[in-house]
């Protein structure tokens, strides 16, 4: 028996081994071609090098809200600071039980309207339109029953009147150069049909007039270690997977679609509460089964703010949806995994989600406890297992770090020197504990899965001010 168990506690730690090199590998690789890409970027930009005609792409701006009082008015705020002559704003409220709309109507004076809106898509009743202009930049209220984000997408879909529209969360803001950046890949290239931006956490951050003015982390250390988190996995991960049109997630908080290829598709999935990766997996598919050439870019210079949860507890919502999410999308969409006729989205990227992000939890949990248990049994040299952890963890947060600092050096952003040791200090938490922590989150949130497929789950908000 004993000889049975050392065999098993040496077969997992082998295994466990080999998955923590190969996520390492892979956040290395992709730190160094993130931070590469992003050098690049900059010397091209100090020598002019980069498209400076005064072309304007129709882009419609989509809005969806459920229960955002207390930040619709600076998003929209923010969305009307941009540099750009060519758009339209359509706010959905999505059946709010706060006063989302009054505050719409409030600040901005619209007027109720009978225009119709063609459903194309397959969405809940319309219950209201309003109407009005703006600094010449015309605003839609509609409201609608309550049927989710992508039914709310789907609306906003139907009633928008450019060829491509542009999604962006209720509780985030742009700067005021952000959509003029995210449509250029699409007048670089045809081909493009979707475009991804960079999100960046707002907390601690001023920004006037579309404009950073103060740049600092967080107060809370959650904050602070989600602000790590979020520069590593857009700078890093996205830039990489971009390199070879193998993106599948576009975040819902920030992306730019082709309408025309995104109503062939089918649109937004509203049984699904990971609409976002759902949609960009279905373009990848659809353009691939009708042979129809193809981009799927990230624009890491396009940034969007948005808050992050500050309690650990809204924190959990927010993972335990992103996995449901994630779960929901690969299933749907399965037949592509291996398949080299999708490219390398079928053979690499979606691999690479399977095993370091739907897998993962359950992988590295067990993986932890295996290691308590060899402990506890004296299977397990305990100081080389320690020294192991403890050099897979600094090589982790360096690399952490050095995708934060790039950002910061790149973008022309300063941190305070307090700021600098609090980053240096929570790097190492973040990787280690916070991981963790998530971990266990994201491995229970299959548990009554069919009850709760497609509860997103209220997350406190924060009234913000960026004008």
């Amino acid at each position: 028996m004993r000889d049975f168990m050392q065999i098993f506690f040496n077969f997992v730690g082998f295994f466990f081994v080999l998955y923590m090199i190969g996520y390492a590998s892979f956040l290395f690789l992709a730190v160094v071609v993130g931070t590469t890409t992003l050098h690049g970027a900059k010397r091209r930009n100090i020598l002019k090098n980069e498209l400076v005609e005064d072309y304007y792409l129709p882009v419609s701006i989509l809005v969806p809200a459920y229960n955002e009082e207390a930040t619709i008015v600076a998003t929209i705020h923010s969305l009307l600071l941009q540099n750009y002559k060519l758009y339209e704003i359509i706010v959905i409220d999505d059946g709010s039980k706060d006063s989302t709309s009054a505050a719409v109507l409030k600040a901005y004076g619209l007027t109720h309207t009978n225009r119709p809106i063609h459903r194309t898509l397959h969405c809940h009743q319309i219950q209201e339109v309003y109407e009005g202009k703006v600094d010449n930049v015309p605003i839609t209220l509609i409201r609608k029953e309550n049927g989710g984000k992508a039914d709310a997408l789907n609306v906003g879909i139907n009633a928008s009147q450019y060829p491509y529209f542009l999604c962006i969360d209720a509780d985030s803001v742009l700067q005021y150069d952000s959509l003029s950046k995210i449509v250029r890949p699409v007048l670089e290239d045809d081909n493009v049909i979707a475009v991804g931006g960079a999100v960046r956490p707002c907390n601690g951050t001023e920004i006037r007039e579309g404009r950073v003015v103060h740049y600092g982390l967080p107060n809370k250390l959650l904050s602070c270690m989600q602000v790590l988190e979020y520069d590593r996995s857009f700078l890093a991960a996205r830039i990489l997977f971009d390199k070879f049109n193998g993106s599948i997630i576009i975040s819902g908080a920030f992306g730019l679609f082709k309408k025309s290829i995104v109503i062939s598709a089918g649109g937004y999935d509203a049984d699904t509460v990971g609409e976002d990766m759902e949609l960009v997996v279905k373009m990848h598919v659809f353009c691939r089964e009708n042979k129809i050439p193809y981009r799927v870019r990230y624009a890491s210079d396009a940034i969007c703010w948005t808050q992050v949860p500050e309690r650990f507890t809204d924190l959990c919502k927010q993972r335990r949806r992103w996995h449901i999410g994630l779960f929901q999308s690969m299933t749907t969409h399965r037949s592509i995994f291996g398949d080299l006729s999708y490219g390398l989205v079928g053979a690499v990227s979606y691999l690479y989600f399977l095993i370091y992000e739907l897998f993962s939890p359950y992988i590295e949990v067990f993986g932890v406890c295996t290691m308590v248990l060899a402990v506890l049994l004296d299977f397990l040299n305990v100081p080389f297992m320690l020294l192991y952890m403890m050099i897979y963890v600094v090589f982790s947060a360096m690399l952490s770090l050095t995708a934060f600092f790039a950002r910061l050096h790149t973008i022309d952003q300063k941190l305070s020197p307090m700021d600098v040791l609090k980053a240096i200090g929570l790097c190492a938490a973040e990787v280690s504990f916070l991981r963790f922590a998530l971990a266990w989150v994201r491995m229970t949130s299959l548990i009554g899965y069919h009850k709760k497929k497609t509860d997103w789950g209220e997350i406190e908000r924060q009234y913000i001010n960026f004008s």
